[in-house]
């Protein structure tokens, strides 16, 4: 699925293809945590985080490179795969099944990327959502509760549980439908 393009990952992309320092701890504050989620599968924790350092340096690095046609998300994940890429090629004495790291990455990552790439671009929505909302369908969809387990969790009756669901979804398709039309 295709979700819209990240108006405030473009925003940052176009400020640090500027220089603008902040826009690079503004890519760290957002990003981050999706960005070790993702190169922890490949590497594992306890090389997760230089791994998501050297990406963010290489974010700074290079740039200048940034093309504000692409999704910037789709670039960061890009540069972040090829730091675990690299991470894994300095294991020399590690064999790798290529067949399981095909069916974990496809052929060449690009799959994977653009998954991590897509659900950053969701939580971004999802944050914009009012907290009544945003809770039951984080716990919907990201801790995978039933209805009546968000209602005696939130201790709200059920069909208050499925109003704020209906709402939220609803809403959230329209930030999303927002992001796209602003970033075209």
């Amino acid at each position: 699925m295709d979700f819209a393009a990240d108006v405030v990952g473009q925003s940052i992309g176009l400020r640090l293809a500027h220089r603008d320092e902040t826009a690079l701890q503004d890519a760290y504050e957002r990003y981050a945590p999706v960005v070790l989620a993702y190169v922890t599968g490949f590497v594992g924790r306890d090389e997760a985080e230089d791994v998501l350092q050297r990406t963010f340096l290489d974010v700074w690095r290079s740039a200048a490179r940034y093309d504000p046609a692409q999704r910037f998300t789709g670039w960061l994940f890009t540069i972040a795969h090829r730091r675990a890429v690299d991470t894994l090629r300095a294991r020399r004495h590690v064999v790798v099944d290529m067949d399981l790291a095909r069916d974990l990455v496809g052929d060449d990552g690009r799959e994977t990327v653009n998954r991590f790439a897509d659900a950053a671009d969701v939580r971004w929505a999802v944050a914009r959502l009012p907290e009544h909302e945003r809770t039951v369908l984080e716990l919907a969809y990201f801790r995978e509760l039933t209805q009546r387990e968000i209602a005696v969790r939130l201790d709200v009756p059920l069909g208050t549980v499925k109003a704020r669901a209906s709402r939220g979804t609803r809403r959230l398709g329209q930030i999303m439908r927002a992001s796209d039309e602003a970033a075209r």
